[in-house]
């Protein structure tokens, strides 16, 4: 089959198709037969020798895929050849073949496009399992999603809307803040030419928000305690601006925030189970009503992996890059 390989770290010029052996799916797992694969900022870092892989993933990038299950392996129940599936993976989904452990599957609906799908997996885990898990998010809450054009952002937005939360985002012009209110947003702020924290505590009525989740890390961090409200919780998803800022503990104490930051993709196979599970019972379902849908920016083959990590590093796509084997 055929991957996109890292020759060496470096930029997007050092990715590469080549010819591997098909693999075989394990006990657990199912084959897939890849139609799409997903472009996340960390495969970008995977690919300039920030984020290897986990032992055992494949040494290609790719964090999600849909496809349909061509094989199945020992002790799998509930999926049948032939499925249409989305699917979130350790590595690898830059393939036209690909091993997921089945517990790391979504069921594609028929109404939803299989290659469209690839823009989901990823985007929906990572926001949903924030959101509920350290976000604690509540019905009625008010919460600010950072990025909102990017691929994690435009899915962030439509679940909180889903949430029956109030949700603020930012955005990088006029044309991508509107795009934004069209994808649920209550209040779309241009970072390029206003200052979010006085938007938001304008728009809140000087409350503030309850959750933030924030792509952007050291170089929103002071700014994003300052827009959260007394109990509020700040939870980080990115490093776009830096690992590194001081933090006034003293404010983070009398205000009783919390902070906090996840990664997903170094997490067990079970706890990834478990996330995916989550997803499936209970945001999977607003893609039947229309309230959650892909948000796709670009569509390129396989072979232009370069030129789609490129669109990525640019920020000019707004919603998910996908490449097609």
């Amino acid at each position: 089959m055929r991957v996109v390989q890292i020759t060496r770290p470096g930029g997007p010029e050092q990715l590469t198709v080549r010819e591997v052996s098909d693999p075989s799916p394990g006990p657990g797992e199912v084959l897939v037969d890849v139609a799409a694969a997903g472009v996340n900022r960390a495969d970008l870092l995977q690919r300039q020798g920030h984020y290897p892989p986990p032992p055992g993933a494949p040494a290609w990038p790719g964090l999600e895929a849909s496809g349909t299950i061509a094989a199945l392996g020992d002790g799998v129940d509930g999926w049948t050849v032939g499925n249409r599936v989305a699917a979130l993976v350790t590595g690898g989904g830059y393939a036209e073949r690909l091993v997921v452990p089945s517990g790391q599957l979504l069921r594609v609906p028929d109404e939803l496009d299989l290659v469209d799908a690839a823009g989901l997996p990823e985007a929906v885990c990572t926001a949903w399992s924030n959101l509920t898990g350290p976000g604690r998010l509540r019905p009625g809450e008010r919460v600010l999603v950072h990025g909102g054009s990017g691929g994690i952002g435009s899915v962030a937005i439509q679940l909180v809307a889903a949430s029956g939360a109030w949700g603020a985002t930012t955005a990088g012009g006029p044309d991508r803040a509107a795009r934004c209110l069209e994808l649920g947003a209550d209040l779309a702020v241009d970072h390029r030419s206003e200052d979010f924290v006085a938007a938001v505590r304008d728009a809140t009525d000087g409350h503030g928000v309850d959750v933030v989740l924030d792509v952007v890390g050291a170089g929103y961090l002071a700014r994003n305690v300052e827009v959260l409200a007394d109990e509020g919780r700040l939870v980080m998803i990115g490093m776009q601006q830096g690992r590194r800022a001081e933090l006034d503990l003293g404010e983070v104490m009398t205000r009783r925030l919390t902070v906090t930051g996840t990664t997903l993709r170094s997490r067990t196979r079970e706890a990834k189970a478990a996330i995916v599970a989550d997803v499936a019972a209970r945001a999977w379902p607003w893609l039947d009503d229309g309230r959650l849908g892909p948000v796709i920016g670009a569509r390129l083959p396989l072979d232009e992996a370069a030129r789609a990590h490129e669109l990525v590093e640019s920020g000019t796509v707004f919603g998910k890059v996908l490449l097609l084997p």
